[in-house]
């Protein structure tokens, strides 16, 4: 019988596997293409009919955060290029890259939902990412020597087991009478709310999301959290174009209100809501009426059973806690890709977070995740080149410089050379490279600090200490010429 995605094939039927991926979102897909480019054996199993994961609804209003060049310095099918396209998946062979551009129209650098959904539908297809789909994940077994998940299609019983379910089940905070609120996942076409008072909580991306979306159409918008806006950190953000039109309609006095306040109640009116608020940066009461009001809390990750086999979360009971190679820090063994790889929340210098959050960030960390489940659990021996002495100075400047792993994961993932014998370790977790005591090696990173500005950092490990050298910024962002490879150089002495 023909699936949705257009295949008659049913792969990977219930038994035994090395591996088994659940979910055909971007997380899914990217860890099963780098699994199969490794060698390991796995199946993926999904609930969906076709892959996108998320991508299939949301974002609501059509048109994402993040953004594609479709024009850049280097081609399209090379890696540099990765540092202009937030939104495709990587790939080893060049016709396999930049395939959510491909589908782009090019009327906004940042794609549609249908053309981000386009495109990781090509990413499976050319890629040759198989999937058992309309194959539901249902309840989770330890076993003695791994795990038995139980689907829809019978039980696959593995050594470790990939979650790239996402974080996609709507979560709602604990305001008295939120209840009665519709989730962002329920909201209705814009048209819905014309001539309306909107009352939105959240001041995070879904919430400016549906202010952008709805400026055209509504009254007026309220935005509420007790927390302030970071414009600063938003400026540099791919989410500003998002954020800053709903804050610059606010500051002009254009409808939009963003209040820092603490929402003590929700109450259902016949004319709509009543909403109580304490404010927080501007002190005082605030009773607000709405015609509409839409919970913009989040989403948490869909656990099912596994917090009963000892998985431990935080941010509120929504994300797994996680190592820095994204295993469960309480349930070895279970792994998460995807957008909940933001578990790990690495080292957090100047209080700048990953990008695991995004495609950008996290299908970085799906390939290495591929790489440590191969080495770890099966004992691969993978390919590490050596680099001659008189190149490791130039190698860790054209990291810093153009690597894409780098400069999307900043201060989350650095570029590894280890100094016995000069090998190219790869990329790595940077909070793994500082907290572990391995052998003599350097580290480089492109890190962003509390001022926004944007510099490489090298760390060099040597006896088990970590000495870090912040070398300057460029305000091109070029780290090659003779002041930085002297830095560099005093460094490594």
């Amino acid at each position: 019988m023909a699936r949705l995605d257009g295949s008659s094939e049913r792969p990977f039927p219930p038994g035994d596997y090395p591996v088994v991926v659940v979910g055909s979102g971007p997380g899914g897909l990217q860890t099963s293409y780098c699994l199969t480019r490794l060698g390991i054996e796995h199946a993926v199993v999904s609930s969906d009919e076709r892959p996108g994961g998320m991508f299939q609804k949301w974002p609501i209003f059509q048109r994402l955060l993040s953004w594609s060049k479709p024009e850049a310095p280097y081609p399209r099918t090379s890696e540099p290029y990765e540092w202009y396209d937030h939104n495709s998946l990587l790939a080893d062979e060049p016709e396999h890259r930049a395939l959510v551009v491909e589908q782009m129209d090019r009327t906004r650098m940042v794609p549609s939902r249908p053309e981000m959904e386009r495109g990781h539908a090509a990413f499976a297809e050319r890629a040759g990412v198989r999937v058992r789909y309309g194959c539901r994940w249902e309840e989770t077994r330890q076993e003695k020597d791994g795990f038995t998940l139980v689907t829809t299609d019978g039980e696959y019983r593995c050594r470790a087991a990939v979650f790239a379910t996402g974080v996609t089940t709507p979560w709602k905070s604990n305001i008295p009478g939120i209840e009665a609120v519709p989730h962002y996942s329920e909201c209705q076409e814009p048209a819905a709310y014309e001539g309306k008072t909107v009352f939105v909580i959240g001041k995070r991306n879904s919430g400016f999301e549906l202010a952008d979306g709805l400026e055209p159409w509504a009254r007026r918008i309220i935005l509420c959290s007790p927390r302030p806006v970071e414009t600063g950190v938003l400026a540099l953000a791919t989410v500003r174009v998002r954020y800053f039109e709903p804050l610059e309609d606010a500051s002009w006095g254009g409808g939009t209100f963003a209040l820092d306040a603490a929402i003590e109640r929700v109450e259902r009116t016949a004319a709509g809501y009543r909403i109580d608020a304490t404010g927080t940066t501007h002190p005082g009461e605030l009773v607000i009426d709405a015609d509409v009001a839409i919970a913009a809390t989040g989403f948490t990750t869909p656990f099912q059973d596994l917090r009963e086999l000892g998985c431990v979360t935080v941010a509120n009971d929504r994300i797994p806690a996680l190592t820095p190679f994204w295993e469960s820090v309480s349930a070895p063994g279970i792994y998460f890709a995807g957008n909940a790889t933001q578990g790990a929340a690495g080292l957090r210098k100047h209080g700048v977070g990953s990008a695991s959050g995004t495609v950008s960030g996290f299908r970085y960390n799906a390939r290495l995740l591929a790489r440590h489940l191969a080495e770890t659990h099966f004992g691969a021996q993978l390919p590490r080149p050596g680099i001659a002495e008189q190149d490791l100075v130039s190698f860790l400047l054209s990291e810093a410089t153009r690597g894409p792993a780098l400069w999307n994961q900043k201060g989350y993932l650095a570029r590894v050379v280890s100094l016995h014998g000069l090998h190219d370790e790869g990329i790595l977790p940077l909070q793994h490279f500082v907290d572990s005591s391995g052998p003599d090696a350097v580290a480089v990173t492109v890190e962003m600090d509390g001022a926004a500005d944007i510099s490489p950092v090298v760390y060099v490990r040597r006896g088990g200490r970590v000495q870090e050298h912040v070398l300057d910024p460029h305000p091109l962002h070029e780290f090659e010429g003779e002041d930085y490879r002297r830095r560099v150089e005093e460094a490594l002495a």
